[in-house]
């Protein structure tokens, strides 16, 4: 479904959600192009010549598109095995149609954090599909044996002179070690077309070769990536989860951290005071869990890491830690879908409007760090005057019940993204 040509809507009779605990009283929103002109407590007029619509919200609430701080639109919804030996056609195919729904779930714009996601940003910006913002890394950095590191045991020894790997020939990852090889792959992503780029510090949990405590580059190979960044005017995230893996990306520079479940308190007093991003992710041992094989190696690491979910939120919260959300979701289109129940259950941690928060505001204030290299220039993430029009219409306060988050197809009657409506279930009145 692609967005209309309108140029000019008009909502009426609307109360918005902008960053606080309440909603506005009724307010009148209007959009011009693809930003927000006007927000004004009484009602406004409209050009009759031109092309506007407007919706009646009725007392509805309006807020800002979601945004998916780690997102891997790439492989969100197809299976662990197909990604890593499926034509890269095919790939592409489920990724534009993943794509499609995580719109219309009211997610606007995602971080992705890994995957070859260059070409679908470029149709979804050309209106060939459609699809969120996307602000791509391009392939995940990784050492050898490192989280991003899929190669079979067969495949060792590394001969130079051998083709690459299937993930690295598709570009979903880039194997680098030492110096040279991690500035050469990460000027590459940069000159793909990265936002910011993506470095694996740390072991995982869907990797087969590293436990969770290995920690992965030494700081000056993190250094080097982070210096090829802040030289593009970007910065660097990585995937850590212990306080090691953690601490030494810090020091090499990097302004943000990718998960974190198993921070201890001195980590997180760290990253207070040096700023940092602390990009979580609600994982918990529950529906939303990627169901490894009882026993595995992949289940026990998956259970030590979620038993430190609980604590690194309180240590966020107690050390006001600039925290920023999203969902990681991977290999599995049912996990995908359940983005909007993902968000809901923060509520295990924040009320509320502090979740709404930093599922807009906030993390569009991540998405932000990427400066000369956001594709999207604007404010995203408000409502409010001169903002790009990222905008959904809930039927219902959010603040009062956010579960109507996990059900996008009744509670979001109206999407729109760049100042196009791509959903509208309430009549409008075009004039």
């Amino acid at each position: 479904m692609s967005g209309n040509p309108t140029t000019e809507v008009l909502f009426e009779n609307v109360r918005v959600f902008n960053k606080t605990d309440e909603l506005s009283g009724p307010t009148h929103v209007l959009v011009k192009g693809n930003v927000i002109e006007t927000i004004s407590a009484s009602p406004l007029s409209v050009d009759r010549s031109a092309n506007v619509v407007q919706i009646n919200g009725n007392g509805r609430t309006l807020m800002p598109g979601l945004i998916d701080a780690h997102a891997h639109i790439m492989f969100a919804a197809i299976p662990l095995a197909l990604a890593m030996t499926a034509d890269v056609g095919y790939i592409h195919q489920v990724a534009g149609k993943a794509a499609e729904h995580t719109l219309m779930r009211g997610f606007t714009a995602i971080r992705d954090l890994g995957g070859p996601s260059f070409g679908l940003k470029r149709a979804i910006d050309d209106g060939i599909v459609s699809g969120p913002r996307i602000f791509p890394s391009g392939a995940f950095i990784s050492q050898t044996s490192g989280h991003g590191d899929f190669r079979m045991l067969a495949e060792l020894p590394r001969d130079p002179s051998a083709p690459l790997s299937y993930t690295e020939r598709i570009r979903s990852s880039a194997i680098a070690d030492g110096v040279d090889q991690v500035l050469l792959r990460t000027r590459e992503q940069l000159m793909q077309g990265a936002s910011q780029v993506k470095l694996m510090a740390g072991g995982g949990v869907a990797s087969n070769y590293d436990s969770l405590d290995v920690t992965q580059y030494n700081q000056e190979e993190i250094r080097a990536a982070v210096g090829a960044a802040e030289d593009w005017g970007t910065y660097v995230t990585v995937h850590a989860y212990t306080p090691r893996a953690i601490q030494r990306a810090i020091a090499a520079g990097v302004k943000c951290i990718d998960h974190g479940q198993l921070a201890d308190e001195s980590t997180a007093r760290l990253m207070a005071e040096k700023g940092i991003w602390w990009s979580l992710q609600p994982f918990l041992d529950d529906e939303d869990a990627v169901p490894f094989p009882e026993g595995s190696a992949n289940r026990k690491k998956q259970l030590q890491m979620t038993s430190g979910t609980d604590n690194a939120y309180k240590l966020a919260i107690q050390y006001k830690i600039k925290t920023a959300w999203g969902t990681d979701a991977l290999f599995d289109a049912r996990l995908t879908a359940r983005q909007g129940k993902q968000l809901a259950k923060m509520t295990r941690w924040y009320t509320p409007a502090q979740v709404l928060k930093m599922a807009t505001a906030d993390n569009a204030e991540l998405l932000a760090m990427s400066g000369p290299r956001n594709p999207y220039p604007g404010k995203l993430g408000v409502v409010g005057e001169g903002a790009l029009a990222d905008l959904l219409l809930v039927d219902g306060d959010p603040l009062a019940n956010l579960r109507l988050i996990e059900d996008p197809d009744r509670s979001l009657v109206v999407i729109m993204k760049d100042g196009k409506i791509y959903k509208n279930l309430l009549p409008a009145k075009s004039k």
